[in-house]
């Protein structure tokens, strides 16, 4: 197993070529009269994609994203992707943080000082640790498995390996949300006797649901997912079902990509779009989507659903800083103990969405040095 180091570089033919798509780009009206009622708005799909063409500076994004230690490593002959910034000072310790979907490695960036260096935000220099991000497979920069359904355990698999075997840590934590989330807890179940704990921000479903029986808070919590799914889960239908469908779409057309990706980052947001997210920082990762090509290859982790195993019960450690999408507001602790016997955290809802470590980086690494200052 190899690691090597590696800097973004997208091309000036590549840059170019997507903004001759964008201006050339074919608006549809608006189906509803309320903005974003069906579907990513198309007056703000406009605006976003004129400052994708001619204000969005990428060069200087992907100078600032350079900045950061970026490695390539083979896994076991899988190419992984991955950010490893050590800890202020001596030796600390190391945190693996995983992002979901449709996000990027980028989701992580505004955690790494605050995490690798705390004494210079006002913290305790205690309370650093060597931080790890790697890209899932299929997204960006790594590679999908090879012969292998790309389902939770299989990444988390992959993720143990990179931090024993190719970076030689003995133990470490963990943290993610969304997929992150479930690639957490299978790191958990699979290795307890390499990681110290996990910290979530969406918790896992439990595997079985009928034994105990549920409370009627359970039940109702329940309910309000399946009738949350019902008006939010068209777009993973398309990517359990007919990936290669949409993908054909979205990978020709950058407005296509924008609005599939942005409809998301507007729906699972805590507040505002414009107010939550930079536009820098949402077309930096969408820029990532298109140069790569890997906005099919990221709906594998829908399609490959499931093939996934039931996982067993987590042991280790956990905390939990509760996303404040709506979804998420009424999760249940007792549901969470079903499958965590050890919650030593319990925040929330806090602030912040789906995705968390951009919109409220502060309060999450907070969270996070607390939850495992215990347990160095």
């Amino acid at each position: 197993m190899s690691v090597s180091p590696f800097r973004l570089d997208v091309s000036d033919d590549v840059l170019t070529d997507l903004r001759t798509r964008i201006r050339r780009t074919r608006f549809t009206p608006a189906s509803a009269t309320e903005p974003w009622k069906a579907g990513t708005d198309p007056a703000y799909l406009r605006s976003l994609l004129n400052y994708w063409a001619d204000g969005f500076d990428w060069h200087k994004a992907q100078d600032d994203l350079n900045l950061l230690p970026h490695h390539l490593a083979d896994v076991a002959g899988q190419r992984i992707h991955f950010i490893h910034v050590r800890a202020a000072g001596r030796p600390r310790l190391p945190l693996i943080l995983t992002h979901g979907w449709p996000s990027s490695f980028v989701e992580m960036l505004p955690l790494v000082p605050l995490l690798t260096d705390p004494a210079r935000f006002g913290g305790d220099p205690d309370d650093a640790f060597d931080v790890v991000i790697p890209s899932l497979p299929g997204f960006l920069y790594s590679d999908l498995p090879a012969g292998r359904p790309m389902t939770r355990d299989v990444t988390a698999d992959i993720w143990h390996t990179l931090m024993t075997e190719v970076l030689g840590y003995s133990a470490y934590g963990a943290f993610g949300g969304d997929i992150g989330a479930g690639v957490t807890g299978w790191l958990a179940a699979r290795y307890p006797e390499s990681v110290t704990g996990i910290h979530l921000i969406h918790p896992s479903m439990p595997a079985n649901v009928d034994d105990p029986p549920l409370s009627d808070t359970e039940r109702a919590f329940l309910a309000a997912l399946d009738a949350f799914d019902e008006r939010d889960r068209g777009y993973s239908e398309i990517m359990c079902t007919r990936p290669d469908t949409i993908a054909a779409a979205l990978q020709d057309s950058p407005a296509g990509l924008a609005a599939w990706l942005v409809d998301k980052y507007h729906d699972w947001c805590d507040g505002d779009l414009e107010s939550r997210f930079d536009r820098d920082d949402l077309l930096t990762v969408f820029t990532l989507y298109w140069a790569t090509g890997t906005i099919g290859s990221s709906f594998r982790q829908y399609y490959d659903w499931t093939p996934g195993p039931a996982r067993p019960l987590v042991t280790v450690p956990v905390g939990v800083t509760m996303s404040a999408e709506p979804v998420y507001r009424d999760f249940p602790r007792s549901l969470a103990e079903r499958s965590f016997s050890d919650i030593r955290q319990w925040r929330g809802p806090t602030k912040g969405g789906h995705f968390m470590p951009l919109e409220e980086p502060e309060m999450l690494a907070t969270d996070l040095r607390t939850f495992f200052r215990p347990l160095r």
